[in-house]
């Protein structure tokens, strides 16, 4: 029922919503975009502003205002929004518990993890979960950082693996590993095999860098400033880790990935590689697993976050975080 029911009591009548009205809602009020809200719900857009509609009708207030440009909160959409995160944390909670999950990791898990992980890790994790955890379901999405912590707030995946921090707001940080950035070398260069390369080489050398919205663009650019260098950036950009790969072993420059690609990468063409200087103060990055701070299953998704950083840290090119 998509409107919700009318309990009548003596005096009055309770409205009691559905719950795929309050998942509408939470997912509009964090997407502000109602074609976006349906993808990660699964649903077609009018069925997710019938619901959205059914909701506003029962509760009597309108709680989202449409344009033809932009979606925001009303007031009191505002006020509700936070009781309605909490609603439907309860029953994803519920239906965790209904399927087997009662505390201890099982169930299922969607799992977002961003592009300059997944590909790295995700064979091994799967792996070793089947065999660790064979009660535990995974669901993967892999995505960029923004999108991902949009479709964590929505509901749409339950945790994320990201770099931290986020400095996202409603989003509890789980600490797993550090690994060091490498400089990808095309092969025969002189820099190749390295051991103690200091940042401010990036000042000379053509830098390919990913496409906006990749973290890893971000980071390589955060190695630069630290350094004091500004980075001979040239036209050329990539969608993906494994494209700014192939173009460094084509001899179009060079690009920084991190440890955990290195393997794979490297067996995709002739590529070397040069290591920073600075021991444990290298150039790197933080991974871990992000919920939101509002869930029931954080206790889960610790020992979740523990059973990937075991997995990952037994090929030795991380560094194993306290969470």
């Amino acid at each position: 029922m998509i409107n919700g029911t009318r309990l009548i009591g003596m005096t009055d009548q309770i409205y009691v919503p559905t719950i795929a009205g309050l998942r509408a809602f939470v997912a509009v009020a964090h997407h502000r975009h109602f074609g976006t809200a349906a993808k990660n719900l699964g649903l077609s857009q009018p069925t997710l502003s019938q619901a959205l509609a059914g909701l506003e009708a029962g509760l009597e207030r309108s709680l989202v205002e449409r344009s033809t440009r932009r979606v925001f909160l009303t007031e009191d959409g505002e006020r509700l929004l936070p009781a309605a995160e909490r609603v439907v944390d309860a029953v994803t909670e519920f239906t965790s518990v209904a399927a087997g999950s009662n505390g201890s990791l099982s169930g299922t898990v969607r799992l977002g993890l961003i592009p300059t992980i997944a590909p790295y890790i995700l064979p091994g994790v799967l792996a070793g979960m089947a065999e660790k955890i064979p009660g535990l379901r995974l669901r993967v999405v892999e995505d960029q950082t923004a999108r991902l912590l949009d479709a964590l707030r929505s509901g749409a995946v339950d945790v994320a693996m990201l770099a931290l921090p986020t400095d996202a707001s409603g989003i509890v940080e789980i600490p797993m590993y550090q690994e060091d950035f490498v400089l990808a070398l095309p092969a025969g260069h002189p820099l190749s095999g390295r051991k103690r390369v200091s940042p401010e080489v990036l000042a000379d050398l053509p830098l390919l860098l990913l496409d906006e919205g990749h973290c890893l663009r971000d980071q390589a650019l955060e190695v630069c400033q630290l350094a004091g260098v500004r980075p001979d950036v040239g036209p050329t950009r990539a969608a993906s880790l494994a494209t700014a790969v192939q173009c460094v072993a084509g001899g179009l420059g060079v690009t920084l990935i991190p440890r955990t690609a290195v393997a794979v990468e490297a067996e995709r063409g002739p590529l070397t590689t040069a290591e920073f200087a600075g021991g444990t103060a290298r150039p790197g990055r933080r991974i871990g697993l992000v919920a939101r701070a509002s869930s029931p299953r954080l206790a889960e998704f610790r020992e979740f976050a523990a059973s990937i950083t075991e997995t990952v840290a037994a090929g030795g090119a991380v560094r194993v975080l306290s969470p």
